[in-house]
């Protein structure tokens, strides 16, 4: 039987003190709404609504939340709420912005800036296999900002991927739906299972939990930069651990990319967390370094260089 779905809170709701316009996105985990503030500006409300835990028909306001349900729900309701905290006191233009939060109608709700503009998704779908590489080093750049901002607040985003990295009118990124963010570096906070997207998902996601880290976050990266290029997600990390049939970046786009762009991308896939870039910082260093002046000569790949010795060998 098909799991059924929540209905959303009607146009014209008031809630607290936002009224609401219309449903913007509806999820397993929540629904998204377009409103307004005091001030009359949109602003965009995620609702913690888990429809595996809690069900709300049409014309109700509160979920029913069934008894043996009760405990799993509240425990999410609490980590959404600590999402929330931790989210609101992040203030970076390349990470989605955090303006309230609020418990109401037996549920919580986290009030964002609303964002005019498409997901680096819907910009991939558009322009299959015609990424500029320059578009990408700005893009990922500047959403790197916000990813070691992240990482500065003992915060993981576990969910990262190109319907998760917003594209504003300028092409500006923004790092928006930390759900899975409630999994935090600090030992002391819950762990609950980790949400992961196939594709996009280290192999970490799968295995122990332990292994996780800012590496997780990069595996993802990686992911995300492979999908530019590829139109669609890289073969998941689960089955690349059994079989691994992913064609590195580096032979599938030889010539049409620079080198360096396409090392980048397979260091981020590496199946051993310990041989990716183990932090941001050192992720943007080479990204950084990667480009390459129009006018400068490149610099000859290793296996040119050792070609050329050999050769040089030969003539002695």
């Amino acid at each position: 039987m098909a799991q059924q779905a929540n209905h959303a809170l009607p146009n014209g709701f008031q809630l607290e003190e936002y009224t609401i316009e219309r449903q913007l996105s509806l999820g397993g985990f929540s629904i998204v709404y377009l409103a307004q503030d005091p001030e009359g500006r949109q602003v965009a409300i995620k609702e913690y609504l888990p429809n595996s835990l809690a069900l709300r028909g049409e014309g109700e306001i509160k979920p029913q939340i069934a008894s043996d349900h009760m405990g799993a729900f509240r425990y999410g309701m609490k980590c959404f709420f600590e999402e929330g905290r931790a989210l609101a006191r992040l203030s970076h233009p390349n990470v989605i912005r955090v303006l309230n939060f609020f418990r109401a109608n037996d549920t919580v709700y986290m009030v964002m800036e609303y964002e005019h503009g498409r997901t680096l998704q819907e910009f991939i779908q558009k322009h299959q296999g015609h990424i500029s590489e320059r578009f990408m080093r700005g893009v990922f750049t500047r959403m790197l900002n916000g990813l070691r901002e992240v990482h500065s607040h003992k915060l993981l985003h576990l969910d990262l991927k190109p319907s998760n990295v917003y594209l504003r009118t300028d092409n500006a990124p923004v790092l928006i739906d930390f759900g899975a963010a409630r999994q935090t570096l600090a030992s002391d906070q819950p762990m609950l299972k980790p949400m992961y997207t196939p594709g996009f998902a280290s192999p970490e996601h799968y295995g122990s939990r332990k292994d996780l880290g800012p590496w997780s976050d990069i595996y993802s990266v990686g992911a995300s930069m492979y999908a530019c290029l590829a139109g669609c997600a890289p073969q998941a990390a689960d089955d690349r651990i059994k079989k691994d049939s992913l064609t590195p970046a580096m032979v599938r786009w030889d010539g049409q990319y620079s080198d360096r762009l396409l090392e980048i991308i397979d260091w981020c896939l590496n199946l051993n967390h310990l041989y990716r870039p183990q932090s941001v910082f050192a992720l943007q260093k080479a990204l950084v370094e990667a480009i390459t002046p129009p006018t400068e000569k490149k610099p000859p790949r290793w296996i040119d260089r050792v070609v050329g010795r050999l050769k040089g060998t030969a003539k002695k």
